[in-house]
Parts: C-alpha cells; sequence; structure tokens
C-alpha cells in the first residue's frame, strides 16, 4: 500500500507535512476538510506514507464477505453496539471511548463534518470521545491550493468544547478543500 500511495502521491503532484507527534500511541485524529470522495483516497494514502496506523470505524453489519475484508484491509474496524448494563445499545461514541481506552495502540480517524457536503457546525461526538478515552485530538489536514497532507495542532480535550472546537474550525480555515463552498465557513 506505502508503493502504491508514493504512486498515487507522484502522480498527483501531493506532497507531505509530516508532523506527526514522537512517541504518540493513542488519539482521534480528525480529518479535514471533508468536501469530496477524493479526500479519502489523499488521506489514507498521506497516512500510509507518515506510517501513521490509522483506523476507522463503520458498522459491523458492513464487515463481512469480500467488502468486509477490503474495508479491513485499508483499517476499518467494526463498531458493534451491544447491549450494556440497563439494555440499552450502546452508542457510537461509547464503543469508539471503549477500544481508545482498551488498546495500547490506536488511532481513529474521524470526519468531524460527517458529509461531503456544507455544514455550519461540526458534529461533536469525537470530543467527547477523546475526552472520554483522555487522548489527545490530532488534526489531520489535505490543503488541495498546495497539494499538501499533513498534521496539524494536537489539541488535549480540557472541558472547553466550543472554544477548543472552534480552535480547530480556524486552523481549517486556513487549508483550501477540494470544493471551497463546501468547506468551513
Amino acid at each position: 500500500m506505502k508503493l502504491l500511495s508514493r504512486l498515487v502521491f507522484w502522480i498527483a503532484g501531493w506532497r507531505l507535512n509530516i508532523g506527526w507527534p514522537k512517541d504518540l500511541k493513542k488519539a482521534v485524529l480528525i480529518a479535514i476538510p471533508h468536501t469530496s470522495n477524493w479526500d479519502l483516497l489523499y488521506a489514507r494514502a498521506a497516512f500510509y506514507l507518515m506510517d501513521i496506523p490509522v483506523r476507522f470505524t463503520i458498522k459491523k453489519e458492513v464487515m463481512v464477505g469480500p467488502l468486509g475484508w477490503l474495508i479491513k484491509s485499508l483499517g476499518g474496524i467494526a463498531i458493534d453496539r451491544k447491549r450494556i448494563p440497563g439494555g440499552r445499545k450502546q452508542t457510537y461514541t461509547e464503543a469508539m471511548t471503549n477500544m481508545l481506552k482498551d488498546a495500547d495502540e490506536l488511532v481513529i480517524m474521524v470526519t468531524p463534518e460527517g458529509t461531503r457536503g456544507y455544514v455550519s457546525k461540526w458534529k461533536t461526538g469525537f470530543y467527547h470521545v477523546a475526552s472520554g478515552a483522555d487522548v489527545p485530538i490530532v488534526i489531520g489536514y489535505l490543503d488541495y491550493k498546495k497539494k499538501e497532507a499533513g498534521i496539524g495542532p494536537v489539541i488535549h480535550p480540557n472541558g472547553q468544547m466550543q472554544e477548543q472546537i472552534e480552535e480547530m474550525m480556524a486552523f481549517g480555515r486556513t487549508v483550501t478543500p477540494k470544493y471551497p463552498e463546501k468547506g468551513i465557513l
């Protein structure tokens, strides 16, 4: 995959801005911006080239047969919303928090926009996951104007969620998405 990723970056003319914190083993990585299907290709290639073992979550029901094998090979991990004490199903946020707490090494990638279309605010589950698991939030970005994929600031959740998310969004406004009209305003 690393060789294929080098080829993708070479053909497309992209470069890396590697800034992964040394010795960071567990984190929530937010991938911004997310305005195009191309984002997954370049982001996944970038993380292979940076040797960051990024994983992403998907419903366990999708992780069957050949499609499941492909998704797993790309870094997908199944979310099992099993029943927890009290009889209710655990939420995705709870499942991801528990995964991070239980793992020695795990970086989970999330797109805070939740869609490729324009949104005026981000979903906040990633913040709750990082806070609940006591891990940092690392910003991974794609800048289509510079043709650069990289690692931005590292944010340690401190309980001031709205202020910290605004800080992350402010960084997101410094990079150019593939479709700027769908990006963070």
